[in-house]
């Protein structure tokens, strides 16, 4: 079996596909976001990129990935077919007040990009103390009904 070198619809889509990127700016990264306790996690599809092709910066509640991926042929190489996309691509993602950026972490791993990004200290229940608002009073410890009475007859005969 060979490959076949011209399907003129596979061409057309492919050319047209090529003039559009052309035209915008990076392609986006398919993402897979998701809450796991006190972590929010975000998996980037960035499948034949090395980590070093990949450029992750923080800059207060935006993150920005940016990714490239170049082709493997080389010159002198005869083209067949080409259908992998390449190029750069762009993905921002905008992180509510409760998160906290300065501690994201970020994994490439078989082809995706795992960013993890804990929940800020502030934005964890936690709870109150609740104090007396006179500081002067003391709490009264109840006393089983006998015992007030007795304490009342021994306050009674000792007047």
């Amino acid at each position: 079996m060979a490959l076949m070198r011209f399907d003129p619809f596979r061409e057309l889509d492919r050319f047209a596909e090529q003039a559009l990127a052309s035209a915008r700016t990076a392609r986006t990264l398919p993402m897979e976001a998701f809450r796991r306790g006190d972590q929010f996690i975000v998996a980037l599809d960035v499948p034949g990129m090395k980590p070093s092709d990949i450029d992750v910066t923080v800059e207060r509640n935006v993150i920005e990935i940016d990714a490239r991926r170049r082709p493997l042929r080389q010159e002198g190489d005869e083209l067949i077919v080409d259908e992998r996309p390449q190029g750069e691509f762009r993905r921002q993602l905008f992180l509510g007040d409760n998160l906290d950026p300065n501690k994201l972490s970020a994994v490439c791993d078989s082809g995706v990009l795992t960013l993890t990004i804990p929940v800020s200290e502030a934005s964890k229940p936690r709870k109150v103390e609740i104090d007396t608002a006179n500081e002067g009073r003391q709490a009264i410890q109840a006393e089983p009904a006998q015992q007030q009475a007795e304490s009342a007859q021994q306050q009674t005969v000792g007047a």
